[in-house]
Parts: structure tokens; sequence; C-alpha cells
């Protein structure tokens, strides 16, 4: 069973990556909601849930974050190094969606722990299918531990009527 009701937190900064990124999760009939931030610290605010993200109720811990790498302020490995002194994140899946194909960043991006690393692709119909796989991978509740325990704590209300595909 897929969580389809978690929410799926971007990290980008290039607005047509985000248009793109909201025009595949269409295509491919994601229906879990996507949640953007446009820099390494709005991706630690969010997470943290401090500032405009204070809200949990209108920004929901995400059971999967897609994190690009080349940011403003803070880059991707920022967050990523925020992210390994957060015991309490330690499960959540990061899959880093970046343009670079640099063996140095996909060896450093390993070492901090992310879950999947992807490049994004040129041709739309590949992103979409990258964005399926990527769900099919880390939002399946089976495998997902993360969204298991945050949705016991906030008792189930994140996966209420999820349904199978």
């Amino acid at each position: 069973m897929m969580l389809d009701q978690v929410p799926i937190l971007l990290a980008e900064d290039d607005e047509n990556d985000i248009f793109l990124m909201g025009r595949a999760f269409d295509r491919a009939g994601i229906p879990n909601p996507l949640q953007v931030v446009h820099n390494g610290q709005e991706a630690i605010d969010y997470l943290s849930g401090i500032g405009t993200f204070s809200n949990r109720d209108k920004f929901p811990l995400p059971g999967l974050i897609m994190l690009d790498l080349k940011m403003p302020w803070m880059d991707g490995f920022d967050v990523l190094k925020w992210l390994r002194t957060q015991r309490q994140f330690d499960t959540l899946p990061v899959v880093v969606l970046t343009s670079s194909k640099l063996q140095a960043d996909i060896d450093k991006s390993r070492d901090m722990g992310v879950y999947d690393y992807r490049v994004k692709p040129q041709v739309f119909e590949e992103f979409v299918q990258l964005l399926k796989d990527v769900r099919s991978c880390w939002l399946d509740e089976r495998f997902n531990r993360f969204c298991g325990a945050a949705s016991e704590a906030a008792s189930s209300t994140h996966i209420q009527g999820a349904q199978s595909p």
C-alpha cells in the first residue's frame, strides 16, 4: 500500500524545475501533496517547524525529501549535514534530484546518507517515470519506517483514507 496522503518536500530553487515537477506529478498521477521550499534554509525551517512553517496542519512533516544540491544560501549538502545531526529524521528518505553527474557529488551524497541519487532527465516523459520510480521505492508504507512512525505519532491522520493503487 502506498502512502498517498504523506507530503513530499521538494527543495528546489529553479522555478522552471518546480513547474515541471508539478506537471510531472500530475502526469504521473501522484496523489501526494507537494510542498516546495526554495533553498536549504527553508528546507531546514520546514523540517524544524519554525517561522513560516510553524503550522504543522499546513506544513506537515514529509514522508520523503527530494533535494537539489545546487541552491543559494544553503545548498543540499548543508541540508544533509544538518539532517545527520537530527536523530528524529534518521529514517526519513532523502532523494537527491540534481543536474550534477559529478562522481564527487554522488560519493559525498552517499557518504551523507542519501537514500537515492537521481540526475534530472532532460525529457519530460523520463522525468514522469523517474517520479513514479522514486515514489514506488520510497513511499511504500511497508518499507518507509519514517512514515509509519510519523503517522502513528499523529494518530494516523496522514494516511487516513489512503488506498492501494
